[in-house]
């Protein structure tokens, strides 16, 4: 019997650990795909380590833990894998630790938070103001005004639930210790993520009314990024494959597509790490790249995530090759380009790229990843865009299909995850027309009142069906 492989951390030379300077909220594969992959390639490494917070559950801090924090991203393209061990992050925690997270944001060595925390974390309005009653923000003053006079409530120790309630905290500690200025970078795909980061923010603490939201304004800055490198969930395949191609064991690889990309505007008033020699871009005016992002991959991605399983398909390579979803993207894409003209954007280009790799068959993007949190996204991908299409003149045809392909998918029943369930599974159980207004108006109010636009979407409503008896009601 042949022996079992070492470990990843026991087969290597000990590595030298950089200091923590850095606090990452939402401990993922895609951040160990992208914000860990920037900082160790940065020429200033040494100095600026990663301690990372999961999110809803502990696993991913205790499995990385085991192995020193250590882990092998593979960069997976049509030619093959290649592999490299990431060594950027050194303390991985449970989110839940609420007091190491304090701990390090207050200690003046800390010069960043970074955010990768989904789409709907932050739980702003539908028209992107600060909701002090929404579920989440009202558990969170609850638990910060506990917190503040020593007392409990539910939860966890009296501690606020969710990632930005646990930072408004942190920062508290921050204030308390004089450790200085300190960067909050979302890393999140929101327009003017860091704007949407600095009103979630702000209006914790302003609801707390500690004297908090004061001091954030004069010594916290709030960083927009674009990010971009496709990271499908690993599967037991890969971790098959690390052992075999590397001879060590690892329990938390991470799959990455070779492209990436990383757009920041902002300031960092405690410095960061050269993240610009490793390929980062810093900008001063960063919307026109998020608009492209946000509408040109994300969008096509929400488009092939609906219409695709509608069609049978489970991964984006897949739904791609369906000619039928093909042009649904293409359509789109031609309605966002017409709005996308600012220089040095080069949109033939990127969609060419786009191409390429949402076709990379060895990535397997799952649809059903894709289609979590539709309400958000869509806020961020359909809307605009159709908006600006129907203020010149012209239908948004493109943008709408993506809506009724939304329509369709929650309408036939499927499984789906989002911040709106509830809400959502009330506007099915209309009928016709008042289905799809009451849908969109978890959107967009402005489109749900637009009996033009509602009549447009309910026409392509069962544009994917694949039989007849796939078809949704129809309108």
């Amino acid at each position: 019997m042949n022996a079992a492989p070492p470990a990843l951390n026991r087969s290597l030379k000990p590595l030298p650990k950089p200091p923590v300077r850095i606090v990452h909220l939402g401990l993922g594969a895609f951040h160990r795909s992208h914000q860990a992959w920037y900082t160790q390639h940065a020429p200033d490494a040494a100095e600026w380590g990663i301690a990372a917070f999961t999110g809803r559950r502990p696993d991913a801090a205790a499995a990385l833990s085991r192995q020193d924090c250590l882990y092998t991203l593979v960069e997976r393209s049509a030619g093959g894998d290649s592999f490299e061990v990431i060594g950027s992050i050194v303390e991985a925690v449970d989110g839940a630790n609420i007091a190491r997270l304090c701990e390090l944001v207050a200690a003046k060595e800390t010069a960043i938070v970074t955010l990768t925390i989904t789409e709907a974390a932050y739980g702003l309005a539908a028209d992107g103001t600060f909701d002090a009653g929404a579920p989440g923000a009202a558990d969170d003053l609850r638990a910060l005004s506990a917190a503040a006079s020593g007392g409990t409530e539910s939860g966890v120790a009296g501690m606020p639930g969710t990632p930005l309630g646990r930072l408004v905290l942190a920062l508290a500690r921050r204030r308390d210790s004089g450790s200085g200025p300190i960067a909050v970078v979302s890393c999140d795909n929101l327009s003017a993520n860091g704007e949407v980061a600095r009103r979630a923010v702000l209006g914790l603490a302003s609801g707390w009314g500690s004297g908090l939201a004061g001091w954030i304004e004069a010594n916290v800055s709030f960083v927009s990024t674009s990010v971009d490198r496709i990271t499908p969930r690993t599967t037991e395949a890969d971790i098959a494959e690390v052992e075999e191609q590397c001879g060590y064991s690892d329990n938390s690889p991470v799959v990455a597509e070779p492209f990436r990309n990383w757009v920041l505007s902002g300031d960092f008033p405690a410095g960061r790490p050269r993240w610009e020699e490793a390929g980062a871009v810093v900008v001063g005016d960063i919307e026109p790249y998020e608009n492209r992002k946000l509408w040109l991959l994300n969008g096509s991605h929400s488009i092939l995530a609906y219409a695709g399983q509608l069609r049978g398909h489970a991964t984006v390579a897949d739904a791609l090759a369906d000619p039928l979803c093909r042009k649904a993207v293409e359509d789109f894409w031609d309605e966002a380009a017409r709005h996308l003209q600012a220089e040095g954007l080069d949109i033939p280009t990127y969609r060419q790229a786009l191409l390429e790799r949402f076709g990379n068959a060895r990535i397997a993007h799952r649809l059903t990843q894709i289609a979590a949190d539709a309400t958000t996204k869509l806020r961020m991908r359909a809307v605009p865009v159709m908006t600006a299409e129907r203020a010149d003149g012209r239908s948004g045809a493109g943008s709408a299909l993506m809506l009724a392909a939304w329509i369709d998918y929650v309408t036939a029943g499927n499984d789906f995850q989002d911040p709106l369930a509830a809400e959502i599974e009330a506007a099915v159980s209309l009928d016709g027309t008042e289905r799809v207004q009451g849908l969109l108006r978890l959107v967009s109010a402005a489109l749900a009142d637009d009996p033009d636009v509602v009549a447009l979407v309910a026409r392509l409503c069962g544009s994917f069906a694949t039989t007849p008896a796939a078809t949704p009601a129809r309108t």
